[in-house]
């Protein structure tokens, strides 16, 4: 979701200098093999960024109830891009779902959501974000530290500069937003040039996003999630604000909740409670659900996903041209 750009950039210290950025660079001298030189004059190289401590610290999925955060991600003219994304990638996404297992339309709406299907993929200087993040953020150092020294491995990796990356200002990159350790661990080569080019091949990042969610943990044709009515007193008592499913849905429907969709009792599920537009909405999250997840830690996230998928997946669906019947077709009617 990298809407947002670097407008300013503060005058900022030299981060080649500061003790725990010496530290940083002695570790990856040992542990990686870097040349010593090399790491200071690229950290040098990097900029603080006050714009991007701001927006760090107020995230829109923390930010916004859901039917804000709806209004977003589910308009007409992102269902319509999605479609003709869709249409200009047919081939490729038809034989990703065969190859991973991952619906096409879940690819499409995480693309969608993510970058607006490759058009705004963030206008920070990935360097920047994540060295403002490891050195000058303390809430969040030891993860993005991890980050910064896996941005520099696959740029080495991949023989790319490092100081040109751009992407969002938590230093997610290219058309599906893959932090630098889930390109390093998901990243796919799948145009075969040697380069597992997220930035500018809508190919490999197709199939990068599938084989994120498949190692992730996708189960191929199951269920994502689905609306649930409640009754009674104890419903609100068995609504978490985790979505991994640990109870059965016979456990819940104890406590008032009723899929609207058939599913069987023994399926685990999650009780997830969101404020819609004409108040609580209820819904039964499964497996696949909690695995979007593990792409944005937001229920939020993962319900704008499968809504944007479900949209774009019906509008694909007609949009389409049947194929024309043959003579003999005709013929034997």
């Amino acid at each position: 979701m990298a809407a947002d750009t670097e407008k300013a950039v503060s005058k900022k210290p030299d981060y080649a200098l500061q003790p725990e950025v010496k530290a940083f660079i002695d570790d990856l001298v040992k542990s990686e093999k870097f040349s010593r030189q090399e790491l200071q004059d690229i950290l040098g190289k990097a900029h603080k960024s006050d714009r991007v401590l701001e927006l760090i610290s107020r995230p829109a999925e923390k930010r916004l109830e859901w039917k804000d955060y709806r209004r977003i991600f589910m308009t007409q003219e992102r269902v319509d891009r999605g479609v003709t994304f869709w249409e200009a990638h047919e081939k490729t996404l038809t034989r990703v779902e065969k190859q991973y297992g991952v619906p096409a339309h879940v690819i499409v709406a995480i693309i969608g959501v993510e970058t607006y299907y490759g058009r705004q993929t963030g206008g920070f200087k990935v360097l920047d974000a994540l060295s403002t993040l490891s050195f000058d953020y303390p809430p969040r150092s030891k993860f993005f530290t991890k980050q910064l020294k896996e941005f520099l491995i696959l740029t080495r990796e991949q023989k790319l500069d490092a100081s040109d990356l751009t992407g969002s200002y938590a230093g997610a990159m290219g058309i599906p937003q893959f932090m630098p350790s889930s390109y390093r661990a998901y990243a796919v080569d799948y145009t075969g040039d040697g380069q597992s080019n997220i930035w500018k091949q809508e190919e490999d990042a197709i199939a990068s996003v599938a084989n994120y969610l498949r190692e992730n943990g996708w189960k191929a044709g199951k269920p994502i999630v689905s609306k649930a009515k409640v009754t009674g007193t104890k419903y609100e008592k068995v609504v978490s604000d985790s979505v991994r499913p640990k109870k059965t849905l016979k456990q819940l429907e104890g406590s008032g909740w009723r899929p609207v969709a058939v599913l069987p009792e023994a399926s685990k599920v999650a009780a997830i409670k969101l404020e819609g537009d004409k108040g609580p909405e209820y819904w039964l999250g499964m497996h696949n659900f909690y695995v979007i997840t593990t792409y944005n830690r937001s229920k939020l996230y993962a319900m704008a996903v499968y809504q944007l998928a479900r949209d774009v997946k019906s509008s694909y669906k007609t949009s389409v041209p049947k194929p024309q019947k043959t003579v003999a077709e005709k013929q034997s009617q």
